[in-house]
């Protein structure tokens, strides 16, 4: 069965920083696109950072040289590594694995990130 599981969701005061994973099962993620996004309380959901198969990265601007997308191929991962969090940074993040060639898109459950003094 795929799935996707992230972890590493919590509570942090601004201008801390958390790790996020998305460990991928029942699939090999090498050849597919993945992806971190984000969705506040009565806000539509966002796009936060890419990383492809040869580990080229896009970020949105919000979060641009604050945020780090990374991929572990060898422990099937992803990672997103969060400095000097904001407020504004509060929501649920989930990960996505796309492969447009076989027209796979997979969504993992989401993890909570609250960024409060």
């Amino acid at each position: 069965q795929v799935q996707l599981v992230e972890s590493g969701g919590g509570l942090v005061q601004p201008g801390g920083s958390l790790r996020l994973s998305c460990a991928a099962s029942g699939f090999t993620l090498n050849n597919y696109l993945m992806s971190w996004h984000r969705q506040a309380p009565g806000k539509q959901r966002e796009l936060v950072a890419v990383v492809s198969s040869d580990s080229s990265t896009n970020y949105a601007d919000s979060v641009k040289g604050r945020f780090t997308i990374s991929r572990d191929n060898a422990k099937n991962t992803v990672y997103l590594q969060m400095n000097s969090l904001k407020p504004e940074d509060t929501a649920v993040y989930y990960c996505r694995a796309n492969f447009p060639l076989a027209g796979r898109v997979y969504w993992g459950q989401g993890t909570q990130v609250t960024v409060s003094s």
